[in-house]
């Protein structure tokens, strides 16, 4: 297989470097590998070789969208190549610059360690990294035709409701009572941006050194045209300290120093200044990620089950959804949704 992607690569490339292939941990739901092919150092994105569905993990497209804003202010890991044949290397898969940087999510690099005055800088470059995404030309940059007609939330709703309904599995009327009231309350849709679709601490690599620095925004498999404010407030339900996800079970424990990072409504206001998009609606899209993070986490759930799930955290996304939904109702009980 290594030297039907040597071929390939020599053809796309124009020129002959001998390549070393080798598997890495990470990469979502795609597969990764680190290419080392003379002087250069990349990543190949694969997609798995049983997807979900016809759609899912689309990496010819998320292609498509590095490629047509590599040259904006985004920060991104350059894309070099992509192939559509599975016979070059099992499935179709994408080449891009590999990036010196992790994700910080379970614990702070060393460095930061010692310097815990500056963790409230990573959240800030989280912020400023989707400012800088939001906007995007994304019509100016060939995206157009991903732009859909219609009420973006409204489709949002409907979507995911439906995404409920299709596993099957529990009967969660909280689910549908947020739902009706996410219909009822729905503000007008932003000016469309380009979105991440999936953006949070997660999906950003950081360096290791201090103060925090963010290098690029990975995993764009669910980038789409659509409102901004989606993004942001699902930023903002993984964010480590009491206005994330720690305070609704979630078992990660990122360890920032949670005294010197900059509470929610500081994050929310720096993209409000940075952006010049308003606010004042993040309410409702704060129980929307919710709601859209507890239908996610109920589909393996699900697939727990039913036994069709070999993966033991499965088991406790159940209690996470119930949570989820609580915390989604309590914003519109005490009126903080609106």
């Amino acid at each position: 297989m290594n030297a039907a992607l040597q071929s390939y690569l020599d053809g796309a490339l124009g020129d002959h470097l001998a390549i070393t292939v080798t598997p890495m941990v990470g990469g979502g739901s795609c597969e990764v590998f680190a290419i080392d092919r003379g002087p250069e150092r990349w990543v190949l994105r694969r997609a798995p070789r049983h997807a979900s569905s016809a759609t899912a993990h689309d990496v010819l497209r998320e292609f498509r969208i590095l490629d047509a804003i590599k040259d904006e202010s985004v920060a991104i890991a350059r894309p070099v190549v992509a192939c559509g044949d599975p016979e070059v290397f099992g499935s179709p898969f994408y080449v891009m610059q590999r990036i010196d940087g992790r994700p910080v999510v379970q614990a702070v690099p060393d460095r930061w360690a010692a310097a815990p005055e500056s963790h409230g800088r990573a959240l800030e470059e989280l912020i400023d990294a989707l400012v800088a995404i939001h906007a995007v030309h994304w019509r100016s940059c060939g995206l157009g035709d991903m732009a859909q007609p219609g009420n973006y939330l409204s489709r949002q709703r409907t979507r995911w409701l439906t995404q409920l309904d299709s596993y099957g599995g529990r009967d969660l009327p909280a689910a549908h009572r947020i739902s009706e009231w996410l219909e009822e309350h729905r503000p007008a849709d932003q000016p469309s941006t380009l979105c991440h679709g999936d953006y949070k601490l997660d999906n950003v690599l950081f360096a290791l050194d201090a103060p925090p620095r963010l290098l690029a925004v990975v995993d764009w498999e669910m980038a789409a045209i659509g409102d901004p404010l989606i993004d942001l407030a699902w930023a903002l339900v993984f964010l480590p300290g009491p206005a994330g996800t720690i305070p609704l079970g979630m078992s990660k424990e990122p360890k920032f120093d949670v005294a010197h990072l900059p509470d929610r409504a500081s994050l929310v206001e720096r993209y409000t200044t940075r952006s010049g998009r308003a606010t004042a609606t993040i309410g409702w899209y704060d129980v929307f990620a919710r709601w859209k993070l507890a239908i996610v986490l109920e589909g393996s759930y699900a697939k727990f089950l039913r036994g069709h799930s070999d993966k033991p955290i499965h088991e406790f996304f159940g209690a996470q959804v119930d949570l989820l939904l609580n915390s989604a109702s309590t914003l519109i009980d005490h009126g903080e949704a609106t």
